[in-house]
């Protein structure tokens, strides 16, 4: 059997949640055997990033017995004489493997957990970022409805929401917006927003729920201590990407400074990246499998973790294809913490069949290989256009002295 055609897909969400645009592909064996795949978060037009994929296909993978997962991805990872972590071409290389081992599950009529190791876990507990219950297309609030992004008052009511869907683990990431220019030292107003935020959340939770605090990495380090002795009253599980990813001594320092465990990983690519967070004292680590080199390295990030006492938490802001895959590596490994979780009509819309999640958990899927199928009828019908937004972006604009305003102001 031999890794034979790919075909790529870029569709946007209505709602934006999830990001501005899906990177999806599926692989044609020369038996005939299909797999799919997701690419997170490359950072160049939808279009572009679909030919990074196809142009990798062609020159590394195509022809390849699917087994030989170990040798394509040190083909891919060594690219262009790089031989280092390059978060674009592992976004590249770890949709593209996804596929690779849906084709192996359904050649071994197997479910992709069970080549990896085996089910160690019997349901995955999951979590939710605070969504809006109503939003435009960009994924922001509607003006009637309240900014549960910003508003403790208005994520509190949400949270019971979610509480009823059987969520219990909740994350939100009030100390917003998100600049370019690296860490930045939190506004007073900022840092009492975000304790405000967690207060409401605890009072409206009590002990049903864990908080899960994100920063996007936009804080200097002593902001981000600041911030943490102000949160640590309300016990969060987390203290997410505290720092820029790329200071990983501040991650040191503020992992030494907090009695909140520290958690980072979704900007972070390949073990080496992540075996300096470990070393920096990350106690949980959240890769996303569509960038940190697929199920097989991120099998292998995991292991490292062990080694550490530290637990993986894998990060989803994407589409369902990823998600699967993250589930599969989730229920293989012992240190498995929480996974994130998106809830939307069009998640499950551009699926023709659906992994099981059941109450705030994910239960074992049996189907071989990921276990899910495209639905290119509604995938066709939300198309990328070129040139249009990135899958996340940041602000563009340096932020005013008193950080006061918010990312839709600017």
């Amino acid at each position: 059997m031999k890794l034979q055609d790919i075909q790529t897909y870029v569709t946007v969400p209505p709602t934006g949640i999830g990001g501005a645009f899906w990177v999806l592909l599926k692989i044609t064996t020369d038996t005939g055997i299909t797999g799919v795949g997701e690419c997170y978060g490359i950072p160049v037009s939808g279009d572009i990033a679909a030919q990074m994929v196809e142009d990798t296909f062609e020159r590394f993978i195509a022809g390849e017995d699917p087994h030989n997962v170990e040798l394509m991805f040190r083909r891919v990872y060594s690219a262009g004489f790089t031989q280092r972590p390059d978060i674009s071409m592992m976004g590249v290389f770890s949709g593209i493997e996804m596929a690779v081992w849906d084709i192996l599950g359904k050649a071994h009529e197997q479910p992709v957990y069970n080549l990896i190791g085996g089910r160690f876990n019997d349901r995955l507990r999951t979590y939710t970022y605070l969504y809006p219950l109503a939003v435009d297309k960009d994924g922001m609030p509607l003006p009637d409805v309240g900014d549960v992004y910003h508003d403790g008052d208005a994520a509190a009511e949400v949270a019971l929401k979610y509480l009823e869907m059987g969520f219990t683990a909740l994350k939100q990431d009030p100390a917003g917006p998100y600049g370019i220019q690296g860490g930045r030292e939190l506004s007073l107003h900022e840092l009492s927003r975000s304790e405000y935020n967690f207060k409401r959340l605890r009072e409206a939770v009590g002990d049903r729920a864990d908080l899960l605090f994100g920063t996007h990495g936009q804080s200097t380090t002593s902001a981000a201590i600041r911030l943490a002795k102000r949160l640590e009253p309300y016990d969060p599980l987390w203290y997410e990407e505290p720092c820029p990813p790329d200071q990983i001594d501040a991650l040191a320092r503020v992992t030494a400074a907090t009695s909140i465990p520290v958690a980072t990983g979704e900007r972070l690519t390949t073990k080496m990246e992540f075996h300096a967070a470990l070393k920096a004292g990350v106690s949980i680590l959240q890769p996303d499998i569509g960038r940190s080199g697929g199920i097989y390295e991120t099998k292998k990030i995991a292991a490292l973790a062990e080694v550490y006492n530290a637990q993986v938490a894998p990060h989803i802001y994407c589409g369902p294809v990823a998600h699967a895959a993250a589930t599969h590596l989730g229920f293989s490994i012992p240190n498995f913490l929480i996974l994130e979780t998106i809830q939307t009509d069009f998640h499950d819309a551009i699926l023709t069949k659906t992994l099981p999640w059941e109450n705030g958990y994910m239960l074992p899927p049996t189907a071989p290989g990921l276990g899910i199928e495209l639905n290119e009828e509604v995938i066709a019908a939300n198309p990328y256009t070129t040139g249009g937004r990135l899958h996340l972006e940041m602000c563009q604009t340096v932020l005013p002295s008193d950080n006061t305003k918010t990312i839709t102001e600017l």
